[in-house]
């Protein structure tokens, strides 16, 4: 028997005597107010473990057994007792380092695998396979004490993970029973005798908390949908109560019709229902007729043996009466046709630029005094068949054109007919316009894909087509009438855009510029009007500019009337010349850009903002004439509320007046 005793001023270690079935020793703990260091320095040569203490270790213990511990337990005593004062101890090459508490994650090894255990600080790394590390990092956290650290690496998706043995354990038989293989993957559920899309939209309906549950809820939550190629349905959720509840409604509703007839009512959410009956029925004609071997050429005229389809325009549904598995597939290409279309917004500018320059020069003689006088005598003139010429400037002075006009008047002279006229000897007249033209249009079209859209801008001109008068007699009255036909006359354009794969757009454009000449409005033989049109198919990217067409056309038009041998002598020939010159040049330019837009919320953003521009407009016209506005405070443009225009198309029923009379 072996006594060990050792005294550390008020504390003594006493080495109670070996029991003979026992193979180690059994020492009794008894520190009551000893100093750290002399306590580690005691169990140091109990355990036989060597220590490295850090300065900063200081303090006093208090560590009582009340029946003997084996060496081992008295380390682990003593690994708790500093954990409680903020030390901990880290195990390194046989050496174990006493340092605060605060700093010993810096010292810590790592390990991939549980080793250590009471109050030793490791640092474990756990490699998760099902669950996602950042995420699953606030669910550890609490568990660790404050000066620890747990740390989320999600490229490699772990967790970094330093505290105490002890508390790792409870930490890895935490992340175990987290991190496995949940009841989220998808559940292949076979449907017999129902069609899986009408079971899905259905199920969909009767548990709205699919869709409502709050965010974060992923226990409420769940996913329903279709798989029309294998007739089944495919469901995912967190909750086996809800895939049990699933599963056993979809069993009680997947039974045999009862009913003869298979007659099933489809209610369509964005498709047309009697275009798209037309495509289902020649769907189902050119099935029946395949299976009788039929030749295609006679397929029109061979009714369907598998089922038919009638639409109803006004609840905009489709009654399809077909066996269940003709039924099925009928509902797969439903599911596949009734679809949101999208939209497409072109914008489009059309420019033209005109010039039209033209100048008029010349000089007409005239000599009428012979008329007067008696015997045989000479008159003439110049005249070159103008609007101004000289005759009629002689009869009607106010006839004469526009520029400037000069002339030489030597009183006036009696005709034959005793009319007065002026004897205006010479008349010159030069005159010179110049007329540009910028004409910037800017329509702009929404329609959906696949169909075509027009807008039209300008004036509805009458052409009268024919006439008849009779003149009547004594018993017949005249009756005369003329035939007209309105046209449009100003912008038209009118679009088809087709999205293609990729993004691009297919454009079927045909725009028209046509207007009136001012000039044919008094003409006896109708109006007359000018027109530039283009007509074409093109290919253009989305949000991308094409350049439709253009025209550029220069014409000139000179005309000279002179005098024979006086209109060519230079300089003096002018005074026998007239000159007309007119030059016109025409640019006409058209671009297109489209817009493809596939969310309601795209349109009613774009909406939003041509609403806004047109406010703005607005207001900065009044603004700008104040004055020709009435003054009031009124905004420029009301505010643009969907809500409100909503409950404007759906309005409250009124109340009920329950009082009694």
């Amino acid at each position: 028997m072996r006594q060990l005793l050792l005294s550390c001023g008020l504390v003594l270690c006493l080495a109670l005597p070996l029991h003979a079935e026992q193979n180690e020793e059994l020492v009794s703990l008894n520190f009551v107010n000893a100093d750290i260091q002399e306590v580690i320095s005691a169990i140091s040569q109990i355990s036989g473990k060597n220590f490295l203490v850090d300065p900063r270790v200081k303090g006093t213990i208090n560590i009582v057994s009340a029946t003997p511990v084996s060496t081992e337990l008295a380390y682990d005593i003593l690994l708790s007792a500093l954990r409680m004062q903020g030390y901990a101890s880290v195990e390194s090459s046989g050496i174990t380092k006493i340092i605060p508490e605060a700093d010993a994650k810096m010292h810590v090894d790592t390990l991939a695998s549980p080793q250590g255990s009471g109050d030793k600080l490791v640092t474990r790394v756990f490699i998760l396979k099902n669950e996602s590390a950042s995420q699953l990092v606030n669910v550890v956290r609490p568990m660790i004490a404050p000066n620890n650290m747990v740390v989320a690496y999600p490229a490699s998706n772990v967790l970094v993970v330093t505290d105490y043995a002890s508390s790792i354990r409870r930490i890895e038989k935490l992340i175990q029973s987290i991190d496995r293989a949940g009841n989220d993957m998808p559940l292949v559920i076979p449907v017999k005798y129902a069609s899986a899309i009408d079971l899905a939209n259905l199920i969909n309906k009767l548990m709205p908390e699919a869709t409502t549950a709050q965010p974060g809820d992923d226990n409420q939550r769940f996913v329903l949908t279709a798989d029309s190629r294998t007739n089944a349905l495919l469901l995912r959720s967190d909750n086996p109560g809800r895939i049990e509840r699933v599963k056993q409604l979809v069993t009680n509703l997947d039974s045999p019709a009862n009913v003869p007839g298979n007659i099933h009512v489809v209610t369509l959410k964005n498709a047309e229902a009697p275009k798209l009956a037309q495509t289902l029925n020649a769907i189902l004609s050119g099935a029946a007729t395949a299976a009788a071997g039929t030749p295609p050429s006679s397929a029109a005229n061979i009714p369907s043996s598998g089922g038919m389809v009638q639409a109803d325009a006004a609840s905009n549904t489709l009654i399809v009466t077909a066996s269940d598995p003709v039924y099925n597939n009928i509902r797969s290409v439903i599911e596949k046709l009734d679809v949101r279309r999208p939209q497409v917004f072109v914008e489009a500018l059309i420019v033209e630029v005109t010039a039209d320059k033209a100048a008029e020069f010349g000089v007409q003689w005239q000599n009428i005094n012979g008329i007067n006088q008696p015997g045989t005598n000479i008159i003439g003139g110049t005249n070159f068949g103008s609007a101004n010429n000289i005759i009629g400037a002689s009869a009607n002075i106010a006839s004469v054109g526009q520029g400037m006009n000069i002339g030489i008047v030597k009183g006036t002279t009696t005709l034959l007919d005793g009319t007065k006229v002026l004897n205006l000897s010479m008349l010159a007249r030069a005159l010179e316009s110049d007329a540009n033209a910028n004409i910037l249009s800017a329509p702009n079209l929404m329609t959906l894909d696949n169909e075509e859209a027009k807008i039209v801008v300008g004036q509805n001109v009458p052409f009268i087509t024919g006439s008849y008068t009779n003149t009547g007699s004594s018993s017949t009255a005249a009756n005369p009438f003329q035939t007209i036909e309105r046209k449009d006359v100003g912008l038209t354009l009118k679009i088809k855009p087709q999205i293609m794969q990729g993004g691009t757009v297919k454009l079927q454009v045909y725009q028209e510029v046509s207007s009136v000449i001012a000039s044919s409005l008094t003409s006896a033989t109708g109006i007359t009007t000018n027109k530039r049109s283009i007509e074409s198919s093109v290919l253009v990217d989305e949000n991308q500019i094409v350049v439709l067409g253009g025209l550029i056309q220069d014409s000139v038009n000179s005309v000279q009337n002179k005098t024979p041998i006086l209109g060519d002598i230079p300089i003096l020939g002018n005074l026998f010349r007239y000159e007309t010159r007119q030059r016109s040049k025409t640019n006409l330019m058209v671009f297109i850009r489209p817009y493809i837009m596939y969310q309601a919320e795209t349109s009613q953003r774009l909406s939003n903002e041509r609403y806004e521009q047109i406010g703005k407009t607005r207001e900065e016209a009044r603004l700008n004439n104040h004055w020709m506005l009435p003054n009031d405070d009124t905004q420029a443009m009301p505010s643009l509320k969907i809500d409100s225009v909503l409950d404007a198309d759906n309005p409250a029923p009124p109340a009920t007046d329950t009082s009694q009379p």
